[in-house]
């Protein structure tokens, strides 16, 4: 498990290898991963949209923008907890990803990131 703060708010990431899979004659490599996001402010905030940068070692970059999180724009009051699955696929089986999040302070009415901190996504068996 990954952690970070950025004003005020930690996120935590656990990511897991969960097979392969062949799309188009090719062969990938699919990882889940799950994000918690708590609120350790003092104030009321919203996430709005996501940026990931996605590493595959045997490719280019992707990023990846959008609305919110798996369709959900979760408002978060002081103590509040929100967490999240997704998945990704990668053409190798050692990767990365890292990103943040645009949110927005309902005290101050003020737009903040908050940042992902980088996790690895690795096939069990390279580990040994």
């Amino acid at each position: 498990m990954v952690q970070q703060v950025t004003n005020g708010i930690k996120i935590s990431v656990i990511s897991n290898f969960e097979g392969t899979s062949y799309r188009n004659y090719r062969l990938y490599y699919a990882f889940s991963y799950q994000v918690t996001i708590e609120n350790q402010s003092n104030d009321t905030v919203q996430l709005l949209d996501r940026y990931w940068k996605i590493f595959d070692s045997l490719n280019n970059t992707e990023i990846l923008e959008g609305s919110g999180v798996i369709g959900k724009k979760p408002i978060l009051k002081p103590s509040q907890i929100h967490t999240y699955k997704s998945s990704c696929f990668l053409t190798s089986p050692i990767g990365a990803m890292k990103g943040y999040y645009n949110m927005v302070n309902f005290s101050t009415s003020k737009a903040f990131k908050v940042y992902i901190p980088t996790f690895q996504l690795m096939v069990s068996s390279i580990y040994n």
